[in-house]
């Protein structure tokens, strides 16, 4: 693409990666369905997802009722944390 051809929307978020992210899509939504709490270290560390608010869109684009809310940590730094909505 050349700097004066215009984007559309078909040329955002396109993942040249797609089995890694539904790879890391499954493994979050198993961890959240046993009943844990994921935030973006969790996400990294056990799954090595560095873009977590995208795979919980994913999910949520699939159906999956997830609610999300802020915590702090024990730095002071505020980060979302996501789980199933009840």
């Amino acid at each position: 693409m050349t700097k004066n051809e215009d984007i559309t929307s078909n040329d955002m978020n396109i993942n040249p990666n797609n089995q890694s992210s539904a790879s890391q899509c499954a493994k979050i939504k198993d961890w959240l369905e046993q009943g844990n709490i994921i935030d973006g270290m969790i996400a990294l560390n056990l799954f090595g997802c560095f873009r977590l608010p995208s795979r919980i869109h994913d999910l949520k684009e699939r159906g999956m009722k997830i609610t999300d809310r802020w915590k702090v940590t024990k730095t002071g730094k505020r980060v979302k944390e996501y789980l199933l909505a009840i």
